[in-house]
């Protein structure tokens, strides 16, 4: 009986064979593993990158417009409209309470907006179809730190604005509630039937509350907290560190977002977080980098009217 085998030169065959696709195959399967890689690095960035600068975006169109300043890391700071050249880390703003205005579908918005000048008083400022008992409850949910309406102050839409001094900022309240400064701070009737009155306050201490001399628009915004985002945590190694928000702090009672603020974490890995101003409109962009793969990096850009 006769066994069948592999020749010499079969066997010759089969190993060149397995030599070229042991060469190219492992070629192939390291470049499918790195487009793996490279596919899923660059989807997570794009989406935690995406979703970043939309948290910061979101907050930023309910800006006080002429509140928004660029702050160095030594606490001096400018006004960002206008000073396109000027960079600094931390970029901050004073918000209206965008939430209060919208109310909700069943209600209407529980602040006007408008102050009724006629029966306005240095004493009590009159705001027609405003809700503060509900806005009280609504800040109150909004905030971890228990801010209620009494907190709030209003910023008079047309009023001359003083961005050094006129919103608290650089934690001088000397102008604050004055003909010069552009915050007010309130406290809301608690009287049965005047919950559409805001009574406005010169100090925190409750005795002296009046607007005497003090000039009075009939349009206003309400804001109980300003905003502040920047990088936390800077890793000189890797370049990057943790994009932050700060917020639930009131500049106009002399507060600052790291010590009086609400820390959230936006992304890691940041390496880069830049604004700049064209007029009013606000240009933000956020790059992030991989900590999978060396020497790659991704930057999302919004523009915020």
């Amino acid at each position: 009986m006769r066994k069948s085998a592999f020749t010499l030169i079969e066997l010759i065959f089969v190993i060149v064979i397995m030599g070229i696709l042991s060469k190219y195959g492992i070629e192939l399967l390291f470049q499918a593993y790195n487009s793996f890689i490279f596919s899923k690095v660059n989807n997570e960035l794009q989406s935690q990158s995406t979703a970043a600068v939309e948290s910061v975006a979101s907050r930023l169109q309910y800006r006080i417009k002429d509140s928004v300043i660029a702050r160095q890391t030594d606490d001096s700071f400018q006004a960002l409209a206008g000073n396109t050249d000027f960079t600094a880390p931390i970029l901050e703003w004073v918000g209206y309470d965008a939430d209060g205005l919208r109310g909700s579908a069943a209600t209407t918005p529980l602040w006007s907006g408008i102050i009724d000048l006629d029966p306005s008083t240095a004493t009590t400022l009159v705001s027609p179809a405003t809700d503060t008992a509900t806005l009280n409850t609504l800040v109150g949910a909004l905030s971890p730190g228990a801010t209620t309406i009494n907190d709030a102050a209003l910023y008079f839409v047309g009023s001359d604005s003083d961005i050094r001094t006129g919103y608290g900022w650089d934690g001088n309240l000397s102008a604050i509630n004055t003909q010069n400064g552009v915050m007010h701070p309130i406290r809301r009737s608690t009287v049965a039937g005047e919950e559409n009155l805001f009574i406005p306050v010169r100090g925190d201490n409750g005795n002296d509350n009046n607007l005497t001399g003090v000039n009075v628009y009939e349009y206003y915004q309400l804001a109980w907290t300003a905003y502040a985002v920047g990088i936390r945590d800077y890793n000189a190694g890797t370049k990057t560190g943790t994009l932050m928000l700060y917020y639930d702090y009131q500049p106009w009672k002399g507060e600052n977002y790291l010590q009086h603020g609400t820390a959230v974490k936006l992304m890691d890995n940041v390496s880069t977080f830049r604004f700049r101003a064209a007029g009013s409109i606000v240009k933000i962009q956020v790059c992030v980098n991989s900590d999978l793969m060396e020497d790659y990096s991704l930057c999302k850009e919004k523009t915020v009217f």
